[in-house]
C-alpha cells in the first residue's frame, strides 16, 4: 500500500455492548464495513500480530493511548487499532488495557489484512495468520501516509517496531501541518 490507495472494501463482524440483553456478556454482534470506519474522517490506523502480545501490549497499543489529543490537536478524529484476532479477544484486550480513546478493530479472519498485502504466516511463534505491525494516516478512506515496518516476511526471526511507533505517526503529522501553514 502506499499513499493515494484506497483502502479495501471489507466487513468487519463486531461485538458492541447492548444493555438491552442483559446477563453477564451483554454483547450482539454488529457488521462494520471499511466505511463505517473511514469514510468522511481522518483517521490513524495501526495494526499489530496480537493482542496481548508484548511489544503490542507495552509500546504500541498504551503509545496511541496517551498520545489522542496529540493526534487530535494535529486533524485525527479516530484512531482505530487492528489486528487479527476475534472480536471477543479485542474487546477483552481493550478493556485489559483500559482503553478510553483508541477503538479496536477485529479482524478475525484476516480478510481486510490480506487485501492489504500485510497478512504473514507466524507460524514459528504458533501463531498462524497475522497482521505485520504498519500504521498508517487514512483520510477518507484514502491512505495520505503509509508506515511499514522493514523486513515484510513470513515467519520473521524478530519483531520490527519503530516506523509503526506513535512518535514517528505523530512526526509525519505535525511536519504535513507545518509544510501546509507554509
Amino acid at each position: 500500500m502506499q499513499p493515494g490507495d484506497k483502502l479495501r472494501d471489507v466487513t468487519f463482524r463486531t461485538r458492541v455492548r447492548d444493555e438491552s440483553i442483559g446477563g453477564p456478556n451483554p454483547y450482539r454482534w454488529e457488521d462494520r464495513t471499511t466505511a463505517d470506519y473511514f469514510a468522511g474522517k481522518r483517521v490513524v490506523l495501526f495494526a499489530l500480530p496480537g493482542a496481548f502480545t508484548p511489544t503490542c501490549s507495552t509500546l504500541q497499543l498504551p503509545g496511541y493511548e496517551t498520545r489522542h489529543a496529540e493526534f487530535q490537536a494535529l486533524g485525527i478524529d479516530a484512531i482505530y487499532c487492528l489486528s487479527v484476532n476475534d472480536a471477543f479477544v479485542m474487546n477483552q484486550w481493550a478493556k485489559a488495557q483500559g482503553l478510553v480513546n483508541v477503538q479496536v478493530i477485529p479482524d478475525g479472519s484476516g480478510e481486510f489484512t490480506r487485501r492489504m498485502g500485510m497478512l504473514v504466516r507466524k507460524d514459528n511463534l504458533g501463531f498462524g495468520m497475522r497482521s505485520w505491525r504498519y500504521a498508517a494516516v487514512i483520510n477518507d478512506g484514502r491512505i495520505e501516509a503509509w508506515f511499514e515496518e522493514p523486513g515484510l516476511c513470513d515467519d520473521h526471526a524478530e519483531d520490527p517496531y519503530g516506523v509503526s511507533a506513535p512518535e514517528s505517526v505523530l512526526a509525519w503529522l505535525r511536519e504535513a501541518a507545518h509544510e501546509q501553514a507554509a
